[in-house]
């Protein structure tokens, strides 16, 4: 009783899916993805084992379309599930039950497939589909712009409570040593997708990796800004010089770890830049 997406950036090379409901926990139920495997949504009389075994399919080389189809085989109650599959190459298949209450459906396109259940109607499907196809950032973005635009055509039509977004690709989790880069989910609220994308905002502050054009040099003038917030703060306690020392440098790492910044500046990295992200961040929690 849902509407979700599921998709594939060949770019990002992430796979990800995300949903909405008027259900709790929705998102750790009916999303899941692999990286270099694929993306899978199951709901309706949801089956969530479809999830695990569709990832395990999926990893022994079957395409989305034969993955749904060796799920449903023996499935009793095929007639009432319904599930989107994005497989490794971004192929996309789905399949909604004839007895799916309505309405119900799916629109599939390029690397994505959109499908939901007890919605308002078929544009709702449509609005997510026209909404991923037509919007900018990264994946987790474009997966939660097709959540908002389904949830404005109507979405599903018993109300609002649970959102979810998950994200995978190579090295993509804290650390860069698992592939979990993004899972973000609301599982009780009245209105849960504005809350979700602050909370895909606030992942994108903390968990995001420098860019190259925003490494920006910490000139004397930087550098004077940050030794006045670590004063301020407590973390530096000799006088502001200006100058970028061994001093300043470990004091501001103590600051950059209680800020959670540490993915945009590490002082085992090039500590004679920081990131314009964590600058103007540090900036306006800072600077009165």
């Amino acid at each position: 009783m849902t509407f979700s997406i599921v998709a594939y950036d060949p770019a990002e090379q992430a796979w990800g899916a995300a949903v909405a409901s008027k259900f709790p926990c929705v998102g750790g139920l009916v999303c899941w993805a692999q990286s270099g495997v694929g993306a899978v949504a199951t709901q309706a009389m949801s089956k969530v084992k479809f999830g695990p075994d569709g990832l395990a399919l999926l990893a022994q080389g079957k395409t989305a379309q034969e993955t749904i189809a060796v799920l449903l085989k023996d499935d009793p109650k095929l007639v009432h599930r319904q599930i989107g599959v994005v497989d490794r190459y971004g192929n996309a298949a789905a399949h909604s039950g004839v007895e799916c209450l309505n309405w119900a459906g799916h629109i599939s396109g390029e690397g994505f497939t959109c499908q939901g259940n007890i919605l308002a109607g078929p544009q709702v499907v449509q609005a997510m589909a026209d909404a991923y196809k037509s919007a900018t950032g990264e994946l987790a973005d474009r997966l939660v712009a097709a959540l908002v635009a389904g949830d404005e055509a109507g979405g599903d039509r018993r109300g609002k409570q649970g959102a979810g977004v998950l994200v995978r690709k190579p090295g993509g989790g804290y650390g860069g040593d698992t592939d979990l880069y993004l899972d973000c989910r609301i599982d009780d609220d009245p209105n849960p997708l504005p809350k979700l994308q602050k909370l895909v905002q606030t992942h994108h502050l903390f968990f995001g990796r420098p860019r190259p054009e925003d490494l920006t040099p910490i000139t004397p003038i930087i550098a004077g800004e940050i030794q006045h917030w670590m004063r301020s703060q407590g973390y530096l306690k000799a006088e502001t010089t200006n100058g970028w020392d061994t001093v300043s440098k470990e004091s501001f790492w103590t600051m950059v770890c209680n800020e959670n910044l540490e993915e945009r500046w590490n002082i085992e990295g090039n500590t004679e830049v920081i990131d314009r992200v964590a600058l103007d961040y540090l900036r306006e929690r800072f600077a009165k």
